[in-house]
């Protein structure tokens, strides 16, 4: 007993240690993301009003000492960082670095595992009469903790999937758009590269800030191809991967490229409303792929803090293969659901 009290406190200490991390990061990134959004602050360059000077040099001294620590943050734990991560996170927009994601999903699991053993104690030692030993008291903690934690485990990268599929999504609604606009351009007289800073200033996010970041690759040193390649990469769209064929070959090979961007806004055009069709067709079996694989996982999660004694008994070795052949047969359902209703256009 005076072992696990040692773990548990090494445990605690460890949340508290990593809840501060996660604190301090939010809140740095609090004071990065709203510092230019501040009227005050922006007037205080042109108004001599001392106090308000002081004030915004102070701010901006605490600003970049907080830069200074989230930059020896990152720097010391650079072994969690990846390509592909890193790509997933420019894919998603979000102004956070690796490490500082996996910082964020690694305190939450500890977070949700603490939240579930105490929940699992506190319920069991008000909902349950007879009298338990401290051990199987102990293993219902643990398994209950462990499974929160393997759900919040997976939960942020459900979140950045998502996230990046609705904004893959959005791109490819405004991609249509983006290539008349680009011909517009291109048939005024402008260059290329100029059509492509032309539509970062007029069109709206998630199309603005992707061909910003390539015009910034351009003045960076990075040639057309290259730049145009790492936006496909991003956004993984094929009518960008045609449009994108079609503007490298054209570079290659010559021609009109405003015949060929009305060509391809044509195709891409009839694609967008073909796949629009289908979708409408296939939203019912869509919605039921969601709605069978989370109902049984959202009313197991229910049960087991209502009644925790009696879905335990699930988790006995002679009933084991029970909930594991249920979790197969509902990933197994939701992959045959979601094959059926998946059309290529």
């Amino acid at each position: 007993m005076p072992t696990f009290t040692f773990v548990l406190v090494i445990i605690i200490v460890l949340i508290i240690v990593i809840l501060l991390a996660y604190g301090l990061v939010i809140f740095g990134l609090r004071n990065v993301f709203f510092a230019g959004q501040d009227i005050g602050l922006r007037l205080a360059t042109y108004v001599n009003i001392p106090d308000e000077t002081d004030q915004r040099q102070a701010f901006q001294k605490r600003r970049s000492g907080l830069v200074r620590w989230r930059l020896r943050m990152n720097n010391l734990l650079s072994g969690l960082a990846s390509e592909k991560l890193n790509l997933q996170l420019v894919s998603a927009n979000w102004p956070i670095t690796e490490t500082e994601y996996m910082l964020i999903r690694f305190g939450s699991v500890v977070v949700a595992f603490l939240l579930g053993w105490l929940v699992t104690s506190i319920s069991t030692s008000v909902g349950v009469t007879e009298t338990i030993s401290a051990a199987l008291k102990i293993s219902r903690e643990v398994v209950a903790g462990i499974s929160l934690a393997v759900i919040a485990f997976f939960i942020p990268d459900l979140i950045l999937k998502r996230a990046i599929s609705q904004r893959r999504l959005n791109f490819g609604k405004q991609l249509v758009d983006v290539l008349v606009l680009m011909t517009g351009a291109v048939r005024a007289g402008y260059s290329l590269p100029q059509a492509i800073e032309v539509v970062s200033k007029e069109m709206k996010a998630p199309a603005a800030d992707e061909f910003r970041r390539v015009r910034h690759e351009i003045g960076l040193g990075l040639s057309l191809t290259q730049a145009l390649a790492n936006l496909v990469a991003r956004m993984e769209n094929d009518d960008l991967y045609l449009a994108v064929t079609a503007i490298n070959i054209n570079s290659q090979v010559g021609g009109n490229i405003v015949t060929m961007l009305d060509a391809v806004s044509s195709t891409i055009r009839d694609r967008v409303r073909l796949f629009s069709e289908v979708r409408v067709l296939t939203a019912q079996q869509r919605f039921g792929s969601y709605v069978l694989t989370f109902l049984p996982v959202g009313m197991a999660a229910a049960m087991f803090f209502i009644n925790p004694e009696y879905m335990m008994r699930l988790f006995d070795p002679q009933i084991l293969c029970i909930p594991i052949f249920a979790v197969i047969m509902i990933f197994l359902g939701n992959i045959a659901v979601r094959r059926l209703a998946k059309i290529e256009v």
